[in-house]
């Protein structure tokens, strides 16, 4: 036990002077080579499962041929079935972020273009952290009732458009579904009469708030992001450059280790997005390493997206009842295509050349570094 224990702390410290080298270099470059081994490694695990999905799906990829700005009709599809989950996984492994699927209550969304059933793109939520710092010191919130409140919020987890139409800023699109009526009242319809009970509270259905982090430092999907004049993300600042995603190749064997002293935790009720964080803490703990070696000095721009338009009064407990904003998806969606669709396909050009089999070629290990979704956000 002992020479393992050593073992694995010449492991850390040694995954900690590669994170100083590439630091010194470039530290956006830094997430992204991390990002990177994480995303290989996933691709690899999931190989068999592609090479016998993708030829199923392989149709609701857009060639550039395939499309006509002036005739995109987006449409908002909840994942539910079986087709609908796989596609989306298809879709999520070709980001250069690493796969993840979510934790807690999780919604998935389909934009789909009606006019050739091509796919736009992804969008995903999950529970809220219940400590996120640059959101809370925003709210006063009312005494007893943050548990509550923050979970009447959901995180986006995965957003982002597929190639071409990520080149005819289809994210814009994608980010604006996020706030879309049929989004919450999807939320509404799943959880109605699934009441998790948390510190046993039951917490209500309602889904007023969304929060999410920039893949890589300040965003510009979210930054000026509106719709009819009004900003749809406010910028809330900077998360503190704190994380666990440099010992993303140790973690299996943190784990196994934790397991041996029965400190190790699965994840499950309580636990939340956090579980790995609270993991790799703990191991750390167990190997006599300072906590602070959890500082990977990548700050990462935080956004808050209401849902209603008394959030601050809801939140400190002045309005009892939330007042949502209507913002259906059609409207959404007729309001990217004037704002930035059609503009943006008589300035660029590029998407005309986009042939899917490149799409493959983004689920095959060691893809090149050329390939990936421009587009997504996280």
């Amino acid at each position: 036990m002992e020479q393992q224990r050593d073992e694995l702390r010449r492991l850390v410290l040694a995954e900690i002077e590669r994170l100083k080298a590439l630091e010194a270099q470039n530290p956006k470059e830094t997430y992204r080579h991390w990002h990177a081994q994480a995303v290989q490694r996933e691709l690899a695990r999931q190989q068999r499962w592609i090479r016998a999905s993708y030829p199923k799906y392989e149709h609701f990829f857009a060639n550039g041929s395939d499309i006509s700005p002036q005739r995109i009709r987006p449409m908002l599809l909840e994942v539910i079935e079986e087709w609908q989950a796989d596609l989306f996984r298809l879709a999520r492994l070709t980001w250069s972020l690493p796969f993840t699927r979510g934790y807690g209550r999780r919604l998935r969304f389909l934009i789909m273009d009606a006019s050739n059933e091509k796919l736009i793109g992804i969008l995903a939520l999950q529970s809220p952290p219940l400590d996120f710092p640059v959101r809370d010191r925003l709210f006063d919130y009312a005494p007893g009732r943050k548990v509550e409140l923050v979970n009447q919020t959901m995180d986006i987890f995965t957003l982002g458009a597929l190639p071409p139409y990520n080149r005819l800023l289809g994210g814009k699109l994608v980010a604006l579904a996020a706030v879309s009526d049929e989004v919450r009242l999807a939320y509404e319809r799943k959880y109605a009469g699934r009441l998790t009970q948390l510190e046993q509270r039951a917490l209500p259905a309602r889904l007023v708030a969304l929060t999410t982090t920039s893949a890589f430092g300040r965003s510009s999907l979210y930054n000026r992001l509106s719709y009819r004049g009004k900003v749809i993300a406010y910028s809330i600042g900077y998360t503190e450059g704190y994380g666990s995603f440099h010992f993303a190749s140790l973690y299996p064997a943190l784990c196994a280790f934790l397991e041996e002293q029965g400190r190790y935790h699965s994840g499950g009720f309580g636990t939340g997005p956090r579980i790995t964080w609270q993991n790799v803490t703990r191991a750390l703990d167990a190997l006599g390493l300072p906590r602070q070696l959890l500082r990977h000095g990548i700050k990462r721009e935080a956004f808050l997206f209401p849902l209603i338009s008394n959030l601050q009064a809801y939140f400190e407990g002045q309005d009892p009842e939330p007042h949502y904003y209507q913002r259906p998806f059609a409207a959404l969606a007729a309001w990217w295509r004037e704002r930035w669709l059609l503009a943006r396909a008589a300035r660029v050009d590029g998407w005309h050349s986009w042939n899917r089999q490149e799409i493959l070629a983004m689920l095959t290990v060691e893809r090149s570094a050329k390939h990936g979704t421009a587009d997504s956000a996280i």
